[in-house]
């Protein structure tokens, strides 16, 4: 799965955002069970990129209003 940039997530719509999401947080899930294990990542630079485009798509997501408030009190 490509890293994605601002420009490019800012073009997605937002269901394609959530769907690049939930690949992102899988695929990040999977790589720190391998860690976890004790097993060796394919390439240990991969776990800061996937939370760097995971924030990004989160950013852009508050940003245009995707995402619901959940601090409100």
């Amino acid at each position: 799965m490509a890293i994605l940039h601002t420009e490019e997530i800012r073009d997605m719509t937002p269901a394609e955002r959530e769907s690049e999401l939930e690949d992102l947080e899988t695929e990040l899930l999977n790589a720190k069970a391998v860690k976890a294990a004790g097993g060796a990542p394919e390439d240990p630079g991969r776990f800061k990129e996937l939370r760097r485009t995971i924030a990004r798509i989160k950013t852009v997501q508050r940003e245009e209003g995707d995402l619901e408030d959940t601090d409100e009190e």
